[in-house]
């Protein structure tokens, strides 16, 4: 059977409607046009011009590339097409001269996926739940809430202290989080996003707002000790509640949390906790 491997334009939309994945109300079909646009790259294999795979990546703060969005037809599925197109998307990333990370987020249930990203040499390096909730209630306690950070200075020496200087993960969004390195922490960005300290300047909170199928306050704390620190979920429950009345859309609570932070939660917490999300990469 004759094959190709191209970049998908909005034309290409009917071969998409087509293809047959299994995947109820896929919502690629709906947000194709952003897919094929912009800072995202999707890619299709044909088997005698029928689409019979696709995969592709987006590109984040200029030196990032995350890649997703991988499909294939029921019943061409064993026949390795997801890893024979996503090498090609690999070896097309990394000509583009800025990018030098390349990874991928996945559920840990999702078993075809690890598969492929390991065939392609990409590492295990962190593993996240991606929690939701709309309520707190039950977690706080009447504590104030936390000190607001205002001053940029400051805002730089949390993240050189946290992120920096440890190389560690940091959630850049909701769904994607990348390695740490300065491209994500710009000046416009650490004045854009909030931070709040505890009254002894140990702990400190990140919130931003993000914007996928929902708005959500995406928050970023990096410890595990989420009922140990008196005030914490009276900040958070604040800067939501300030969110929640300024849009007018749905709005949630996402916070990416470790085993041990999960783990550390109350039994009665309200907060959703899907199949943890594993982060793959790899450096040029």
């Amino acid at each position: 059977m004759d094959n190709l491997i191209r970049l998908l334009t909005i034309d290409d939309l009917p071969y998409l409607e087509a293809m047959e994945t299994g995947i109820e109300d896929d919502y690629i079909e709906r947000i194709f046009n952003k897919l094929v646009s912009g800072n995202n790259f999707l890619y299709g294999l044909f088997w005698n011009d029928q689409l019979v795979s696709i995969g592709g990546f987006t590109i984040f703060a200029k030196r990032y590339a995350m890649l997703g969005r991988m499909r294939s037809v029921h019943r061409y599925r064993g026949n390795n097409l997801s890893t024979k197109l996503m090498t090609y998307v690999m070896d097309e990333v990394f000509k583009l001269q800025p990018i030098q990370w390349v990874g991928a987020n996945t559920q840990e249930e999702n078993l075809p996926a690890k598969r492929v990203l390991e065939k392609l040499g990409l590492s295990r390096l962190s593993t996240l739940y991606g929690s939701t909730t709309k309520d707190l209630s039950m977690l706080e306690s009447g504590a104030p809430p936390w000190q607001e950070v205002l001053d940029l200075e400051r805002k730089k020496k949390w993240i050189d202290q946290l992120y920096m200087k440890t190389g560690a993960v940091f959630p850049y969004e909701c769904y994607y989080s990348f390695p740490a390195s300065e491209d994500l922490f710009t000046e416009e960005k650490l004045m854009e996003w909030s931070f709040y300290e505890n009254d002894t300047s140990t702990r400190v909170l990140i919130t931003k707002t993000d914007l996928k199928d929902y708005y959500y306050l995406h928050t970023v704390y990096p410890w595990n000790d989420l009922m140990e620190q008196q005030g914490l979920w009276e900040t958070i429950a604040a800067a939501y509640r300030e969110l929640a009345d300024n849009v007018v859309d749905e709005t949630y609570i996402w916070m990416d949390l470790s085993k041990g932070a999960t783990q550390s939660l109350p039994n009665d917490h309200s907060f959703e906790l899907p199949s943890p999300w594993i982060l793959y990469g790899i450096n040029r």
